[in-house]
């Protein structure tokens, strides 16, 4: 289906469209990254590589590859075009990067109170 280039949407639908996108951008995405680091750390730091377990963290990092360059940094894009290529991978960066980072790290907390 092609959109006619007369079409703007509603600001009703604009509005819906601005929460949705910070919704996954303030809440989602670092919930799921955050979890992906978690389980990312433990498979490195297990020492079990088997091919089942390692074909998961492939497609776990393909993911959260991918949510985080379609829904996070293009959303950016589209909706700040003028702003510059770094505060939009700054975006990224606090929106996947560090709770992917702070995942990793909770699972080494966890090991260091455990042991």
């Amino acid at each position: 289906m092609t959109v006619p280039s007369s079409y703007t949407p509603s600001p009703g639908a604009e509005a819906w469209h601005a929460r949705f996108a910070g919704g996954v951008r303030l809440v989602l995405a670092p919930v799921l990254l955050s979890v992906a680091g978690f389980f990312t750390a433990d498979f490195l730091l297990s020492g079990i590589y088997t091919w089942p377990r390692s074909s998961r963290v492939m497609a776990l990092t393909l993911t959260i590859a991918v949510l985080a360059y379609e829904f996070i940094y293009k959303e950016q894009q589209a909706r700040h075009p003028d702003r510059p290529v770094q505060e939009h991978l700054r975006t990224v960066m606090y929106s996947c990067g560090l709770p992917y980072l702070v995942g990793g790290l909770a699972l080494v907390a966890l090991a260091r109170l455990a042991g």
